[in-house]
């Protein structure tokens, strides 16, 4: 009975031990520890893979933001003269979230979820050679936002190296599990297309076409990001929402992923051609199915536990994402140009994919740490605080909101982000560097 679930993408028990739990991948084992003493650091970080990648990960959540509040001062504060960067500051700004961030946690989660979903474990050299090579192709970015666009494409180059042996080690493992598990597949598939995407960007700054940058840009929100983080929303919300609410039942049509990936796709191709007044037919059914989904998926009864919750408010943001979306392209439509601005993107990327992000970084940190899944005070407030930091990212862009006033709140956006995400940063990167609390391998 077990086999026929997980081939219907329903966890088995064992799979459902192994997540509640926080327990090691299958097949997987830490080193030792030398002596019966504590290991060092640098050890743990090649105990799972989670551990350098997350450890990444929360290091460049502050890096990006870092570096954009300080383009920020400069062009709309007038602190100092802007910055002259190498790349347009809102492309660099774009690639660096959208392939040098998020990227990091999705391979993180990635390679500790589909041996689990597979069986089958992901060699240590894969997940410990992709986190050397995106960290070096990290650094080279920042490098070349400064000194260059040639080292900036370096570190593109570098980061592509680096995604490319974690895709291939991924690949390796559903090939060897002959393609049984849906969701895996997906991943893999989905991160192939990152990979192009980001490779897009690196044809811009070759050629100076900025058609390749928009490909990146526009492909990066609609044919990856939005997609892949759907597909997980699917497998696991509904999964993790059966452990904690009693009487629960697994929602998840066939059609749903099917459907949201190529409405999803329509978008992109709406958007490419300039044809952003018809995007609405996209958007609004995504819209309204999404929102469906968090309603039948338990956001009333999540509450009962935080981290459930942070899951479930996060896609009900994707909704709201998804109707400005609509309302945006709508509006173009009946004559109106740029009711909304960016703010539909925003509330897109910091509502749904920066807050499912910490939510869900939070939880696979903590479950795999050894500790409770349970979210203490810092990490409720984090979570909220990403919430409010979209909501004020719509209200700069509202077109009823004074000039001024919305120049300072898009400046105020980027340090809050900092404020927001360093106390979280602080309070998880340390556990990526301690053996687990329990004293189990992983």
């Amino acid at each position: 009975m077990d086999g026929k679930l997980a081939s219907m993408g329903v966890p088995d028990r064992e799979e459902a031990r192994r997540i509640v739990a926080g327990a090691p991948l299958r097949g997987q084992a830490s080193p030792a520890r030398d002596g019966g003493g504590p290991p060092p650091p640098w050890r743990v970080l090649a105990f799972a893979p989670h551990r350098p990648l997350f450890l990444l990960g929360v290091m460049q959540i502050v890096l990006t933001m870092l570096w954009w509040t300080i383009d920020l001062a400069g062009r709309y504060a007038g602190w100092y003269a802007p910055v002259a960067w190498a790349v347009p500051p809102p492309w660099g700004h774009a690639f660096l979230m959208t392939y040098a961030l998020f990227p990091l946690f999705i391979f993180g989660f990635a390679m500790t979820a589909v041996p689990n979903w597979t069986g089958r474990p992901v060699p240590r050299a894969s997940w410990l050679g992709a986190a050397a090579l995106l960290a070096l192709g990290i650094v080279l970015l920042y490098a070349g936002l400064a000194l260059g666009s040639g080292i900036f494409g370096a570190g593109i180059a570098l980061l592509l190296a680096g995604w490319g042996v974690a895709w291939t080690a991924l690949a390796r493992n559903i090939v060897a599990d002959r393609l049984r598990d849906r969701y895996a597949l997906g991943l893999v598939v989905l991160l192939g297309i990152g990979w192009l995407g980001a490779a897009a960007f690196g044809g811009y700054l070759l050629t100076g076409d900025p058609l390749y940058s928009e490909i990146s840009r526009r492909g990066g929100i609609w044919l990856f990001l939005l997609p892949l983080f759907l597909l997980v929303g699917h497998r696991l919300v509904p999964f993790f929402s059966s452990r904690i609410i009693q009487g629960y039942a697994i929602y998840r049509p066939q059609w749903s992923l099917p459907f949201l990936a190529t409405a999803s796709a329509a978008h992109f191709a709406l958007e490419m051609l300039g044809l952003w007044q018809w995007t609405w037919t996209a958007d609004a059914p995504m819209a309204a199915w999404t929102g469906y989904l968090a309603w039948r998926w338990g956001l009333a009864q999540s509450f009962r536990a935080k981290l459930l919750a942070m899951l479930h408010l996060s896609h009900a943001a994707l909704a709201v994402a998804l109707l400005l979306y609509a309302v945006e392209s709508l509006a173009s439509l009946l004559g109106g140009t740029g009711l909304l601005g960016l703010a539909p993107l925003h509330v897109l990327v910091i509502g749904f994919f920066a807050a499912t992000a910490v939510a869900m970084v939070s939880r696979v940190s903590l479950g795999h740490s050894g500790r409770a899944l349970e979210a203490d005070t810092l990490t409720w407030r984090v979570f909220l605080g990403i919430l409010a930091i979209a909501a004020l990212r719509l209200a700069a862009d509202l077109p009823f909101v004074p000039g001024p006033l919305r120049a300072m709140l898009l400046v105020a956006a980027a340090p809050a982000w900092l404020a927001v995400l360093v106390p979280w940063a602080a309070r998880y990167a340390p556990l990526y560097l301690r053996p687990r609390a329990d004293g189990r391998p992983g």
